[in-house]
């Protein structure tokens, strides 16, 4: 099966109320453990490619590596830009067989963020590929962007409207109450459910989209810690959180610390564990198994789109 759009996926996830999966990939190992959790679960993935992950292993190299996945596997996989923060960068993403890339000019004013958006959109349909873009800015840290509490605003119900409109967007990253990072909340966390639902209701069919939505599962941080890192006070979206935003006009779940967080624990123990190991592959291969066993309960588990094809 070739490389897919999303359409059809969340036309399916929103009629199923469930999630798909978009999951962060900079190397070989990442991808590896992302595709076969998808392929035991007997699930859609989207395989999204970030400003940092372009800059650490090159377009080419990561875009071959997701071919081969496609090429192992008869999965529907959508190869995805995240947070492309121009039209240039996703006019170049398209043109080298991206099926989706998301325009995020969040940080303009919202006729600015119209304009920009748009101008994707159009030259993205004409090419058969779909767009997201954001409205609303998260706080945290994620690659490039790189966002302050003071700075972050949620969606405005009325303007998504309007946004999705006036751009012809097929979906659309909103804001309400998860960041970027490790580090979510400070407190109890939080998400404004009734915005979210208000902008469902507006905006029936549609499918919208959930960013800084790692669980930041207190499992690998505490590995991370035990094994020589430091990362106190991690702190991410629940998973019952992410299953109800699903059930309320979330289709995309993007999950990118989890998997830093999975694979990181994995190596440091290996590592601690076997200090005379310099084999990359006596550690990166448990990082491997560790991304794939926590992508699995995420499908299962969070997502609920175990079985959906």
């Amino acid at each position: 099966m070739p490389l897919v759009t999303s359409k059809e996926l969340f036309e399916n996830a929103y009629k199923g109320k469930y999630a798909v999966g978009a999951f962060n990939v900079n190397n070989m190992e990442i991808i590896q453990g992302i595709v076969d959790a998808a392929k035991e679960e007997g699930s859609p993935i989207i395989l999204q490619v970030s400003a940092g992950a372009r800059k650490y292993a090159n377009p080419i190299y990561l875009r071959k590596l997701v071919e081969a996945a496609v090429e192992d596997t008869d999965l529907p996989i959508v190869l995805h830009l995240d947070h492309g923060d121009s039209f240039e960068i996703c006019k170049q993403c398209i043109d080298d067989g991206f099926t989706s890339v998301m325009i995020d000019a969040s940080h303009h004013s919202f006729e600015e963020n119209i304009e920009i958006t748009k101008k994707v959109v159009d030259y993205a349909h004409s090419k058969g590929v779909v767009v997201e873009a954001e409205l609303g800015r998260l706080a945290g840290v994620e690659d490039d962007v790189n966002v302050s509490a003071e700075d972050a605003s949620y969606t405005n119900p009325e303007q998504a409207v309007e946004f999705v409109k006036r751009t012809g967007v097929d979906s659309l990253a909103i804001a309400i109450g998860t960041s970027h990072g490790a580090y979510k909340f400070k407190g109890e966390p939080k998400l404004d459910f009734d915005r979210l639902a208000k902008i469902s209701s507006l905006l029936p069919n549609f499918p919208l989209v959930l960013h800084g939505a790692s669980t930041v599962l207190p499992e690998f941080v505490e590995m991370c810690n035990q094994y020589g890192g430091n990362i106190p006070g991690a702190q991410g979206v629940p998973e019952e959180m992410l299953t109800q935003a699903a059930s309320l006009g979330v289709c995309k779940i993007n999950i990118d610390t989890d998997l830093r967080l999975a694979m990181t624990a994995a190596i440091r123990k290996e590592l601690i564990e076997n200090p005379g190991e310099f084999d990359p592959r006596k550690y990166l291969g448990p990082g491997r198994n560790a991304i794939k066993k926590m992508v699995q309960h995420k499908i299962k588990n969070v997502l609920k789109s175990s079985n959906s094809i």
